[in-house]
């Protein structure tokens, strides 16, 4: 009877011990960790700012600061209008991208890049700038958007933050012409793979096209689908 009962009891033990393992590991999933923190005190302190141009799309200030070890310092910033810029990974049924051929008048070069714009009312929400972007750049609608990554493009001198949508369910629809720096521009449909591959050998430069292939080619093989 006695062994019984301590076998009884080494099993009600062990199984707390489960559940307190269990609940442990929950709760330590729960934490947000922050292994480096980006919001800590900054080491310089803003004394002016000064806009210095406006534009359509983003505004310049030039920007005046001390710090201990220096002194008066000045920066110009870059500040972006009217929201995020937006960009699509679009994948048809078949699993293609396309990508838009588009002339880049500051590097004096063509371009392979997923849809992207920003937005061009005050109220115009990110995913409206992901379906007319994808729209009038790719030719396409599609039934399902999910945002998946935003990124910061050029910290040491603008604010300018990318979204990207992932975009299935595509159908074909017309085409508007995208600016008067392509007035010829193709789009081209291209597997992941291919995608790349472009992208490891330099023949797509653009970094919000780079980022997203290359994250969506890490999921495909992380859940064994190449």
């Amino acid at each position: 009877m006695s062994s019984d009962k301590n076998n009884k009891g080494d099993k009600i033990r062990e199984t707390k011990k489960k559940l307190k393992k269990t609940a442990a590991d929950l709760i330590d999933r729960a934490k947000t960790y922050r292994a480096f923190d980006r919001w800590r005190t900054s080491p310089v302190k803003e004394e002016s700012r000064k806009e210095v141009l406006s534009t359509h799309y983003f505004d310049i200030d030039l920007v005046s600061l001390e710090a201990e070890n220096i002194g008066h310092f000045a920066r110009y910033v870059l500040r972006e209008n009217d929201g995020d810029t937006v960009a699509v990974l679009a994948i048809t049924d078949d699993g293609r991208i396309p990508l838009v051929e588009q002339y880049r008048i500051p590097n004096h070069s063509w371009t392979l890049e997923i849809p992207a714009g920003h937005a061009v009312k005050k109220n115009e929400r990110p995913l409206d700038v992901a379906r007319r972007k994808l729209r009038d750049e790719a030719g396409y609608e599609a039934d399902n958007f999910d945002q998946f990554l935003r990124f910061v493009n050029t910290p040491s001198f603008s604010t300018q933050h990318t979204v990207i949508y992932r975009a299935t369910g595509l159908k074909e629809v017309d085409r508007t012409m995208i600016g008067p720096e392509s007035p010829v521009s193709n789009v081209r449909l291209v597997s992941l793979n291919d995608a790349y591959d472009m992208v490891l050998n330099g023949t797509i430069v653009d970094a919000k096209s780079v980022i997203a292939i290359q994250h969506e080619h890490l999921m495909m093989v992380e859940n064994d689908r190449i």
